[in-house]
């Protein structure tokens, strides 16, 4: 369902519109207004809501209404109307009546069936969807008919569409701000991230819906990858909820991992025209390439109790979350979600066929979910760390580089809640 809902008041009944609005402040907060000019002025004046003006009534603001309700924008109408002593001026209410007849949206005309309405949309959920049109290699509009086919029957559905100039950050800000039940992330692991970093602390639950190259967050989490955006409608709707941890490195959010040296420097060879055109294979054929040409760099660890570590490593990965795929962080065979620990694996290769063969193995414990031994890696857990290299190394934090050692990296036990599968 669109989440639109439109008021307006005959003269006399201004005063109560008013007062229905200003009662129930908090649930139409929830929700896109518009309203005929001066009706919505005075709602807007009067109870601090944000209201969309249409034209004055007198001014054909009620044909703005009808059309927004025929163009299905709408969810409810509430027109009070007064029955004996309409000024000539003032709209017409048979012509809102008929197109909300016609659509089957809800109208009320007076006090008590805008109570019924008010009853009936508190127990309904609203859902903000940020969609991110640009991600994976889809159909980006065909697969927003399907979300809306399956979302749209059980939720109030609000759509906001990131732009080169709207990040997915400020959409879930906003959302938070209108007290959403729930927020949907749709697109890669970069919006899925952006959005949920976002949500950190807030307890409103964010429902993914996976459409990127990886969807590394997606999977961790259990979403199956088959029919996923079928899937992923189907466990937003049977509304389970999970906590799990979240991360920190440098200030910034992150849900899944930060990668050092070789995986950095893999993520940002994988370009958007590689993706475009091999998908996951894009990661695949980057850090092939890359492999004769990593090198050794000097590392130091240093965690929350004060001891300090050093090594000489070509890769280190400090992970929240991770699925197998991600292999360079499955250091203990898998990197659990909700132990309130980062998972610090470091690949120390003296060359490609020791690479290659770390590698292997860690992808092997991954689907086995066993630990194992291999003589250039190793794996430990902390909840805080800082990590600085010898030259300075490029790091990427879910996807994104965000600059060069040294970093601080802490979790965030139980600090995001998401919509996943049962345990």
């Amino acid at each position: 369902m669109p989440a639109t809902i439109a008021l307006i008041a005959h003269d006399a009944k201004k005063d109560d519109l008013v007062n229905f609005a200003r009662k129930h402040a908090p649930l139409l907060g929830r929700y896109k207004l518009i309203a005929t000019a001066n009706t919505g002025e005075r709602i807007a004046a009067e109870t601090g809501l944000n209201v969309e003006k249409l034209a004055a009534g007198s001014r054909g603001g009620d044909v703005q209404i009808a059309a927004e309700v025929v163009t299905g924008n709408v969810i409810a109408v509430i027109f009070l109307v007064e029955s004996f002593y309409v000024q000539p001026y003032e709209p017409n209410v048979q012509t809102i009546l008929q197109v909300c007849q016609v659509h089957n949206v809800a109208i009320a005309t007076n006090l008590s069936t805008a109570e019924a309405i008010a009853t009936s949309l508190a127990k309904t959920l609203v859902a903000h969807l940020i969609y991110n049109p640009v991600a994976g290699q889809g159909n980006a509009e065909q697969e927003l008919t399907l979300i809306r086919e399956l979302l749209e029957p059980h939720l109030h559905l609000q759509i906001h569409f990131t732009e080169p100039e709207v990040d997915p950050v400020s959409l879930a800000e906003r959302a938070i701000a209108t007290k959403a039940d729930i927020i949907i992330a749709s697109g890669g692991d970069g919006t899925v991230s952006a959005v949920a970093g976002a949500l950190i602390g807030s307890g409103i639950p964010l429902g993914i819906i996976p459409r990127g190259t990886a969807n590394a967050f997606a999977v961790s989490l259990g979403i199956p990858r088959l029919l996923p955006i079928r899937n992923a409608c189907q466990i937003i709707l049977a509304n389970n909820t999970r906590t799990v941890d979240v991360a920190r490195c440098n200030g910034l959010p992150m849900i899944l991992l930060a990668g050092i040296g070789y995986e950095a420097a893999t993520v940002e060879r994988a370009s958007r025209e590689l993706k475009d055109q091999w998908g996951a294979m894009a990661y695949l054929m980057a850090g092939w390439q890359l492999l004769d040409e990593s090198v050794l760099f000097d590392t130091e660890i240093e965690t929350e109790e004060g001891k300090n570590y050093n090594f000489q490593a070509t890769a280190i990965t400090i992970a929240n979350a991770a699925p197998p795929t991600s292999v360079l962080a499955q250091g203990a065979g898998q990197v659990i979600f909700d132990d309130g620990l980062l998972d610090v694996t470091i690949a120390t290769p003296e060359n490609k066929l020791d690479a290659v063969s770390a590698m292997l193995r860690m992808f092997g414990a991954a689907i086995t979910r066993t630990e194992f031994e291999h003589k250039n890696v190793i794996h430990g857990r902390a909840k805080w760390l800082k990590l600085t290299t010898n030259p300075p190394q490029k790091v990427v934090v879910d996807g994104e580089i965000i600059g060069t050692t040294p970093i601080e990296v802490e979790c965030i036990p139980g600090g995001l809640t998401v919509l996943a599968p049962k345990a």
